[in-house]
């Protein structure tokens, strides 16, 4: 006889798979996360956060990993976070990256075919631009990253803005998920032409100092603490061209 208040096996293996789902998308939504921060957000024990994140390593949904430190490093070991694998990431919407990794490979072996993947990279976030610029040049100055940061957050990319750590003086524009990781990871054009429209929208220089495609937890952009141009005037094509020096590549 069932004891009372004990639940059927299958409803305490979908109430698992439920929670273990949560932290999963916490992770995605937050970026790599410590075992305090995941209890803080989800109103659990750090106990069972524990034990949910057990179970994701050894389904590969999950890895544990050195916390990346930004800036000037505090005293102590750094800190393990949990970020998402790829196996993780797939669960997430990217399940067409195989067909558009093969298209643009086809179109790399054509003649010209460099230069028309990032004519066509161009083109994608042009196409997606409007938006953007809908958002940012509705807020004043200083609170145009945080409007990109949702805006952005609308077409998937959890994105969020935050104050650059000390000594830098601006904002870390912080992309928690990438739809497109998988692709860009074998055609950096993507993460290139997605820091040029930065630059251009934001009216000043940025610096790309992570990416997903590249092995980081979060894509990490730069914007330094300037007087900003109006958001239509198009920055400079050199300022453009290098603040998309590091798209793409880790920082060194």
């Amino acid at each position: 006889m069932k004891n009372v208040g004990e639940a059927p096996q299958e409803e305490l293996a979908t109430g698992e798979r439920s929670t273990r789902n949560r932290v999963a998308r916490s992770i995605l939504d937050h970026g790599p996360s410590t075992v305090a921060e995941l209890a803080g957000r989800l109103g659990l024990t750090q106990a069972a956060v524990r034990r949910h994140l057990d179970a994701l390593v050894a389904d590969d949904v999950v890895e544990a990993r050195e916390q990346r430190v930004y800036g000037a490093r505090t005293r102590g070991r750094p800190a393990k976070v949990f970020a998402l694998t790829d196996c993780g990431r797939d669960a997430f919407d990217q399940s067409y990256d195989k067909l558009a990794a093969d298209a643009l490979r086809w179109i790399a072996e054509q003649e010209g075919g460099e230069q028309a993947i990032a004519a066509f990279a161009r083109a994608r976030i042009a196409a997606q631009s409007g938006a953007y610029r809908k958002a940012v040049e509705s807020v004043p100055a200083e609170q145009q990253a945080e409007a990109l940061a949702k805006a952005l957050s609308k077409d998937g990319y959890a994105a969020t803005a935050r104050s650059a750590p000390h000594p830098q003086q601006g904002e870390q524009l912080c992309q928690h998920h990438c739809p497109v990781a998988h692709v860009a990871e074998q055609f950096p054009q993507l993460c290139e032409a997605e820091t040029e429209f930065f630059a251009e929208l934001l009216g000043t220089h940025v610096q790309r100092l992570a990416t997903i495609a590249h092995g980081d937890g979060v894509c990490t952009t730069f914007i330094p603490k300037t007087s900003h141009a109006p958001p239509a005037a198009r920055a400079p094509e050199n300022t453009a061209h290098a603040s998309a020096s590091t798209a793409g590549r880790n920082p060194a």
